[in-house]
């Protein structure tokens, strides 16, 4: 029963997202960094984000039971009562919350509210099962981690959050059609209507070079901005470009489902990737002055 209540919160989902968090604050932080806060950030955004899942678990009881990946979740299968799930929900956004709103900043929690209200309210109620635009929607729900990450230290929504808030959103495009390309049956089975469920593979292969291309500009916003450095810039190029090779290779392929793996997984890499580099290639102004000055002085004297 234990894991069956843990599984409702979709630790993987949790685990990225915590990444995604993690990143934020690092490059807000630029190496000054508050381990007690950091905790307090990791703590809060995975109880948000686990009160969403449970949530959306209750909603989507009916078409996972269509679906083979998630037939066997807990709710579906009646293991565990929407009543008990939905409080677990409660008690876990209101620690979340809590956390947010004691220890870090009014950006933090107003972020928080943005990330499970799109979530739970737009995409998982209305969106998801009646418009091709879910997807787009569900993104921003996706990119709040990251910023609320980024604000707990900034305490306001400046350029680094914007580029973070934009960059997360499109890269969570591209990552959703791959789920839904090696998943298509699936996704049809449930009559979810997804863009390459509903318009065809061929029509998210153009939709995937778009936003790949939005996702490779705005991550290197970060560098034209100056909060990272040139081995970031240089990584995400080059993975940029495979990244949109990869799209350019479906149209060989005689098992797009296989295909659509591949893409997954290399989505799932790039954006870790992005998130490490962030973490630890930032730019300290500060200490970029402080260089400069003692470099001036000294060729002065």
């Amino acid at each position: 029963m234990f894991k069956d209540y843990v599984s409702l919160t979709k630790p993987g989902i949790i685990f990225g997202n915590l990444i995604a968090a993690a990143s934020g604050f690092f490059l807000a932080a630029k190496g000054n960094i508050d381990w007690f806060l950091f905790l307090i950030v990791m703590i809060g955004t995975a109880s948000i984000v686990a009160a969403g899942c449970i949530v959306n678990n209750c909603v989507d009881r009916d078409i996972d039971l269509k679906m083979s990946r998630t037939k066997d979740r807990a709710i579906a299968q009646g293991r565990i009562g929407v009543g008990s799930a939905l409080i677990l929900a409660l008690v876990l956004g209101a620690i979340g919350f809590a956390l947010l709103h004691i220890y870090t900043t009014t950006s933090a929690v107003l972020f928080g509210v943005i990330g499970i209200l799109v979530y739970v309210g737009l995409y998982t109620l209305k969106y998801k099962r009646n418009s091709v635009y879910g997807t787009l929607v569900g993104s921003l729900s996706g990119a709040c981690p990251p910023v609320m990450g980024y604000v707990a230290i900034s305490n306001g929504f400046d350029t680094g959050a914007a580029i973070l808030l934009l960059t997360f959103c499109f890269w969570q495009i591209p990552h959703s059609y791959a789920i839904a390309i090696c998943r298509f049956d699936d996704y049809k089975s449930a009559n979810i209507p997804v863009l390459p469920v509903k318009y065809g593979v061929q029509m998210a292969r153009y939709h995937m070079y778009v936003y790949i291309v939005a996702f490779a500009i705005s991550a290197l916003l970060l560098v034209e901005q100056g909060f990272v450095g040139y081995i970031y810039a240089l990584v995400i190029s080059l993975m940029s470009i495979y990244w949109i090779y990869l799209v350019k290779v479906g149209y060989k392929v005689e098992n797009e489902q296989v295909w659509g793996r591949k893409l997954f997984v290399f989505s799932i890499l790039i954006i870790t990737v992005f998130s490490v580099l962030i973490s630890v290639d930032y730019v300290n102004h500060g200490q970029v002055d402080i260089a400069f000055l003692q470099h001036t002085s000294m060729a002065v004297s």
